[in-house]
């Protein structure tokens, strides 16, 4: 078997749609790429945010769960997920930016060679910049060219994704052992594994935390995260690996723009296996993706229900010029 080729996406709990798409649209200048809904809770949205044209790698998705309370944020959760950007400079600018729009953030600072902006949004969810500046590994998506974040700044896909965990012994057997990472760095508590190809997408950073109590999951924290596989014959391939290892499993899911595996691999963190292919850019025209709600075929007969229970969101933008915003 070829084995994980990187991330794939972290899909993520909102209280907003509404809040959710302005956030990432205006701010964080990411492309919607996919509004449609929750396969498994049809009344609920599922919002995907990536780079131009959708990449595997690239993508941020959100559940907006009606009337779930908010999470809290401890040990045993997937904690924070980061993105790239260009380079050292494209932090400096995200930092003037986030100050001028009011979005939470903290200092620069470096971790494994790499330089690190964490910020948050407006449910507190834990999100943080890194740059590719001398960064080798898998490749970045495209920036979104008709975005409002100038393209040598912009986010270009995902970057490591923040693990705490209890019991760190453990964690690391499990993804050297049955994941087939490698442990590549250790900085105190922080642990930095690599996979593939390798670089920033396609790392895991696991926190060893014993003393705060247990996360809760709920709106500001994430609901899994997903690697990448090549094809259909990789994902069966570890479905089986999966059950000789004597994990339970979802087996197999077809998700029309992805194919799937489930595995809950530690208390409360839930790893998706996902496919590169066949993508998101099959069922929309590029110019208007994102703009209508989607429905991949098993749902398409029920789309006058499904319509008539989630609200309207207007995610119109093909209509509209976004200026690239400099900083002053």
């Amino acid at each position: 078997m070829e084995g994980i080729r990187g991330l794939h996406h972290v899909t993520a709990i909102t209280s907003s749609a509404e809040k959710n798409y302005e956030f990432f649209t205006y701010v964080l200048g990411m492309r919607l790429i996919k509004k449609t809904v929750n396969q498994d809770d049809i009344q609920t949205y599922h919002l995907f945010f990536a780079d131009d044209e959708g990449n595997a790698g690239t993508d941020m998705t959100f559940f907006d769960f009606p009337g779930i309370p908010k999470g809290t944020h401890g040990t045993n959760e997937i904690a924070r997920t980061s993105f790239r950007v260009p380079s050292d400079e494209a932090l400096d600018y995200w930092a003037k930016r986030f100050a001028r729009k009011d979005v939470k953030h903290q200092g620069i600072y470096e971790r494994f060679g790499k330089k690190r902006l964490p910020f948050v949004d407006f449910d507190e969810q834990q999100y943080e910049l890194v740059s590719d500046e001398n960064n080798e590994g898998v490749p970045a998506g495209k920036p979104w060219k008709n975005g409002p974040v100038p393209d040598e700044y912009a986010i270009t896909g995902l970057g490591p994704i923040y693990v705490r965990i209890d019991n760190i012994d453990y964690f690391k057997e499990m993804m050297e052992r049955v994941l087939m990472f490698e442990e590549i760095g250790h900085d105190g508590s922080f642990h930095l594994f690599e996979v593939g190809e390798g670089g920033n997408g396609a790392q895991v950073i696991a926190e060893y935390n014993a003393v705060l109590p247990p996360a809760r999951q709920g709106y500001g924290t994430v609901h899994h995260s997903a690697f990448r596989v090549r094809d259909r014959e990789e994902l069966e391939a570890w479905i089986q690996r999966m059950a000789d290892f004597r994990f339970r499993t979802s087996g197999y899911v077809n998700r029309h723009y992805f194919e799937s595996l489930y595995s809950q691999v530690a208390p409360q963190i839930l790893f998706e296996f996902a496919t590169d292919g066949p993508g998101f850019m099959g069922d929309e025209p590029y110019e208007t993706l994102g703009e209508n709600l989607a429905l991949p075929p098993m749902l398409e007969p029920q789309r006058e229900q499904i319509e008539a229970s989630v609200r309207p969101i207007d995610t119109v933008r093909s209509t509209k010029v976004f200026e690239k915003e400099y900083n002053d």
